[in-house]
């Protein structure tokens, strides 16, 4: 029988599931309970089937499933490897040179993590959210619980000699095994039970283990194996199955995509397409729709209002999921003929400003990389997706917990289709998002603008229509501050107290002493979005996205001139009912500001400069440095660059001029 076939009959029944032990102290116990010698049960040893589910009219599509199901290829090491010559995959990882970074920044991971203790997952660390509304000390240790065991699973499929990072890693595997709940904290709610609550943390670890059950095949003592089946379907596919709907389950944003994407797959690699037909059937069935709510959060233009970083995350689970599907199915279901993936596809290369400057408008990092495995099979897939420049690689610990599915991809796709030096320039109007993007190549280097329309209730939304950026050399000149600490608050009433989230931390006026207000109704209108070779236009109107009576129209145009040295034309134009009290333009910025007087400030970066021009005769600047709490709970300074009006009328014409040049 393969092994798969035994992992899948030794699952739990309806009833009970084997409940999570507390992970041993004792060495000696635990070695006993996981070396080789004790791989197999006895021979008398009786496991309950999965259990048949009665027909509900809720998942009839997944009776149409079945057909497909039955006719599906078994799971096995050939859905990763062409010929399933793992060892020989492996080998030549570790001796071919285009790994050779991949390989040096896992091995020293290895070093870093050999000997440390591992962080416990305490029950003050657990409360710690509820109490306090933070996230980071309990995130911070499970984080480091998941990247050791995802650095000691590599290491031990690279160099399956070494016995230390084999038994690493089954200590890796019995420790998360043994956690109370694979969740964190802020996704765990009073009104639904621990035990039945599925995050995207929790879908990631299940899909993992499964993953790996798959890989290590009998390198995995049997006890194992069976322990991760039982724990995968008793916190992920029972619970998906019979305690839902989650509503994350219909989402239209990368929830979706990674709770219903690790989920489908930790089903594909542990469920029987014979023994446990139906019951797969059911997981795809669901999990299908699941995907289909995720690609209706995407206009037709296919870009990801949550930002780059979210679409690594959320559209990478959809394509480990899709790939998985399409090869377990034989190709009967291909996500990948869809247009609209396609068009998805594309989005990466267009967030690109130059360097690692990216599109970074909602919860999103200024900085980026690309996850180098993903982009090659995107490519390799699509002739319109170019393959990534290998200098944008994604360095094995820069996520926070290096993660498993994205890691192993990094290394098995990476061959899949050829590098290119850089991104080529280009102007990308995103009708649907409402965004403007042009990456432009001169003699004098690479210079990046982004604009935004869009509306104020966009997935991790920010209140900034209206918002710009500006990057020269691979550097921001005019920033988006991003995303901030996440915490309690971040994601509660007071999000837009936080200056990452309210317009008051964007390149937008403050009319009247009001800031932009959220909600759907809070939307942009496009007026223009045009290119050609030498510039690049945008006009949007944007009075809705204030709560200001006499504000009877706003428009914002940009006017990008693409010359060896670019500059930006911004042009605001307000009508009133009657004289506003005050009105103010502001710009945000990381570089402190250098006032030059007569009407121009001036904004540098070694040898290069973005100055900006303005009417000193009809606004007064004001510049002042602030303070923020970044992403990873740190704070930065920035700048806001105020410029009040000093005779505020019913009509009002702005003009701003931003020009690089070089010093």
């Amino acid at each position: 029988m393969k092994r798969v076939e035994k992992i899948t009959k030794l699952l739990p029944g309806e009833g009970e599931f084997l409940e999570n032990a507390e992970a041993s102290e004792n060495e000696e116990s635990l070695e006993n309970a996981v070396s080789p010698e004790n791989e197999e049960f006895p021979e008398n040893t009786e496991f309950p089937e999965f259990p048949e589910y009665a027909e509900s009219p809720k998942y009839t599509e997944a009776h149409e499933l079945t057909e497909i199901v039955s006719r599906m290829s078994p799971t096995g090491l050939h859905i990763y490897f062409p010929d399933g010559d793992a060892r020989r995959f492996w080998r030549n990882v570790r001796n071919g040179e285009e790994y050779a970074a991949d390989l040096a920044e896992i091995r020293a991971e290895g070093d870093r993590l050999r000997g440390a203790a591992w962080p416990d997952l305490t029950y003050s660390l657990f409360s710690q959210f509820a109490q306090t509304g933070s996230r980071l000390a309990y995130e911070r240790a499970y984080f480091e619980r998941r990247r050791r065991l995802n650095t000691y699973a590599l290491l031990s499929l690279l160099e399956p000699e070494c016995e230390e990072h084999h038994t690493e890693l089954l200590e890796a595997i019995w420790r998360v095994c043994s956690e109370v709940s694979w969740c964190l904290p802020a996704h765990v709610s009073p009104e639904r039970p621990l035990a039945e609550t599925i995050d995207l943390f929790a879908a990631e670890t299940g899909y993992t283990l499964a993953e790996l059950s798959v890989l290590l095949g009998d390198r995995l003592p049997e006890m194992l194996h069976v322990h991760i089946a039982e724990l995968v379907y008793g916190r992920l596919l029972k619970p998906f199955v019979e305690s839902g709907p989650y509503e994350w389950e219909e989402a239209e944003h990368n929830w979706s995509a990674v709770c219903a994407g690790s989920i489908g797959s930790a089903a594909l690699l542990l469920l029987d397409e014979n023994q446990d037909r139906e019951l797969l059937a059911r997981i795809l069935e669901k999990t299908q729709h699941s995907m289909t709510c995720y690609l209706k959060g995407f206009g037709d233009d296919g870009a990801c209002l949550e930002g780059l970083g979210y679409w690594n995350y959320g559209f990478g689970y959809f394509v480990y999921y899709a790939d998985l599907l399409y090869k377990r199915s034989r190709g009967e279901l291909d996500w990948f003929a869809q247009t609209k993936v396609k068009t998805i596809a594309g989005f990466q290369q267009k967030c690109f400003l130059g360097g690692s400057a990216v599109v970074n408008f909602s919860d999103a990092l200024p900085y980026g990389s690309v996850h180098i495995g993903l982009s090659h099979y995107i490519s390799s897939t699509y002739a319109s997706v170019p393959p990534p420049p290998s200098r944008l690689r994604a360095d094995y610990r820069e996520d926070h917990c290096s993660r498993w599915a994205p890691a192993l991809r990094n290394l098995l796709w990476r061959g899949l289709s050829a590098e290119v030096q850089d991104w080529e320039p280009g102007d990308f109007l995103l009708k649907d998002a409402g965004w403007l993007i042009s990456r432009t190549v001169s003699p004098k280097g690479v210079f990046g603008f982004a604009a935004k329309g869009g509306h104020n209730d966009e997935p991790h939304n920010h209140n900034d229509l209206g918002q710009f950026m500006l990057a020269g050399d691979g550097a921001f000149f005019l920033s988006d501050l991003g995303c901030g600490e996440y915490t309690k608050d971040y994601f509660g009433l007071a999000r837009y107290t936080y200056d990452c989230n309210g317009s008051q931390g964007h390149s937008v006026p403050i009319i009247n002493g009001g800031l932009q207000m959220a909600g759907r109704a809070r939307t942009a209108s496009i007026l223009e979005q045009t290119s050609s070779g030498v510039e690049t236009r945008m006009a949007v109107e944007l009075s809705r996205a204030y709560d200001c009576e006499a504000l009877l129209s706003f428009k914002r145009s940009w006017l990008w001139s693409k010359v060896e040295l670019p500059g930006l034309e911004l042009r605001d134009v307000f009508a009133f009912s009657s004289k506003p009290l005050t009105l103010v333009e502001r710009f945000v910025t990381l570089i402190q500001p250098e006032e030059l007087g007569e009407g121009r400030l001036l904004l540098s970066r070694s040898d290069l400069a973005l100055e900006l021009v303005y009417d000193q005769w009809q606004l007064q600047a004001e510049v002042k440095e602030r303070i923020y709490r970044d992403h990873f709970g740190k704070d930065q300074v920035w700048y806001t660059l105020d410029f009040h009006v000093l005779q505020p009328e019913r009509h009002l014409e702005l003009s701003f001029l931003f020009q690089f040049i070089r010093q």
